[in-house]
């Protein structure tokens, strides 16, 4: 079984768990958010969903995020100046920077970002729980 189709059956399983309707049109949108590598938005996702499935409308689309985000299997990402973008939550933790001239977001992790996060919270005297960060840059013309 190829890991999309374990992905797409584990959030339609998902989705079953919390009482939620498995139509074909939101195996669709599974399915896109299954194989997404990049973080698309909602309407990216009924665009790219509608290539299945023509009958998928943009706000079954918007359910099943809606749905799928309070069953914490995706995150929604509020990206400054930028409509909500979305990812599957079982990714192993990163960061994001995000392309100012592009909207382009790239995955990053660095340890020692991590290691400094979690020192300047003990210093505060917290230990620090889970973070987001999210870097805006442009792209440098030397």
């Amino acid at each position: 079984m190829t890991k999309t189709k374990n992905k797409v059956e584990e959030l339609e399983g998902i989705l079953r768990d919390g009482g939620v309707r498995v139509t074909r049109q939101r195996a669709a949108i599974l399915k896109i958010l299954a194989e997404a590598e990049d973080h698309p938005d909602a309407s990216e996702l009924h665009r790219r969903a509608k290539e299945i499935d023509a009958t998928v409308s943009l706000s079954t689309v918007y359910r099943t995020l809606s749905a799928l985000e309070q069953q914490g299997v995706v995150q929604r990402h509020a990206f400054e100046n930028a409509t909500a973008r979305f990812e599957t939550a079982d990714a192993p933790h990163h960061d994001h920077l995000i392309d100012i001239d592009t909207g382009a977001v790239i995955e990053f992790r660095s340890d020692k970002i991590e290691q400094l996060q979690a020192e300047i919270a003990a210093e505060l005297g917290y230990e620090l729980v889970r973070h987001r960060l999210e870097l805006y840059c442009r792209k440098r013309k030397d």
